[in-house]
């Protein structure tokens, strides 16, 4: 956001939320969830999306209905190799399937079949916001639409939609039952986004309270039920946590949050930043092996020993 753009926010806000703090909390939540532009930026951005695309030319374009919006999906067929795995993939926020593809693409490699979204106001999907609620709708409905699946990965602000999916947090919209999950460069709770927003756009406190408030209204549960930590407790499968230490996007405290949780296992990509990560070859050759094991409990492996 440019910066006069943003002091205009930011007077607009510390003036209008004082005098109408209901609707301005509503405006700031229409903010939060604005999708940004999905053209390319820049010259590696553009190469990475016309691969992207290629990779996608070879899976089939299957779009469904998650209320009156589309959502974009493409399957991977696979070989059948993998015992008929059927494996879900997620995107991050600002992202799509076209910028992850060579994850499913890899994955598809196994034989299994996989289906990755464009999630709601990114990709080929309709719309211009997203939040978390509509990113669980979408995961659910692709259950729905698609099967059960064997596993489901997601990357960064999909990574924590999984979880909170799968953990049945928001209980009006359901849960989908994968046997494993993986998560990379994800957050694992949720208050620190809506602190960091607040701050840079200058809500007033009780405004700040209001837009979680009506977050909580939106997606049908508190807030402090987003921890996909206490999800993966609940869940007790097997978990792969994926991070590099250096993301500057997500934390690493994020990932170091699963450590005494006895069905994770976490893996440090390190060199590898926040988006890199999702395409690197060995770590997506990581998550193969992962899904290839047997369901046995699984171990935390040290940061040495999985530094890219």
């Amino acid at each position: 956001m440019a910066p006069f753009a943003l002091q205009v926010i930011r007077f607009a806000f510390t003036v209008g939320g004082n005098l109408f703090p209901r609707p301005a909390a509503r405006l700031a939540f229409a903010l939060f969830c604005r999708t940004p532009s999905r053209r390319p930026k820049g010259e590696k951005a553009r190469t990475a999306h016309a691969e992207g695309r290629q990779r996608l030319a070879v899976a089939e374009s299957m779009p469904f209905a998650v209320g009156n919006s589309k959502v974009m999906a493409y399957r991977f067929d696979g070989t059948g190799r993998s015992a008929g795995r059927r494996y879900l993939v997620v995107h991050g926020w600002g992202s799509s399937a076209a910028y992850i593809s060579a994850l499913p693409a890899g994955l598809a490699e196994t034989g299994a079949e996989v289906v990755v979204l464009d999630f709601p106001g990114h990709g080929q999907s309709d719309g211009r916001s997203l939040n978390m609620r509509q990113a669980v709708d979408a995961i659910i409905e692709a259950e729905r639409r698609f099967g059960r699946f064997d596993a489901a990965i997601g990357h960064s602000f999909g990574g924590a939609a999984l979880m909170l999916a799968a953990g049945g947090v928001m209980k009006e919209a359901g849960s989908i039952s994968p046997c494993k999950l993986a998560v990379i460069g994800s957050p694992s709770h949720i208050h620190w986004l809506f602190d960091g927003f607040s701050r840079m756009i200058g809500l007033p406190p009780r405004v700040k309270a209001l837009l979680v408030s009506h977050a909580e209204q939106v997606a049908g549960a508190s807030l402090d039920d987003f921890d996909t930590v206490a999800s993966a407790r609940r869940l007790a499968k097997p978990l792969l946590v994926v991070h590099a230490e250096e993301d500057k996007e997500v934390a690493a405290d994020h990932a170091r949050r699963f450590e005494g949780v006895a069905t994770a296992r976490l893996h440090w990509a390190n060199g590898l930043g926040h988006r890199r990560i999702v395409s690197d070859p060995a770590v997506i050759e990581t998550i193969k092996s992962f899904l290839a094991e047997d369901h046995r409990p699984a171990q935390a492996s040290s940061g040495e020993d999985a530094a890219a």
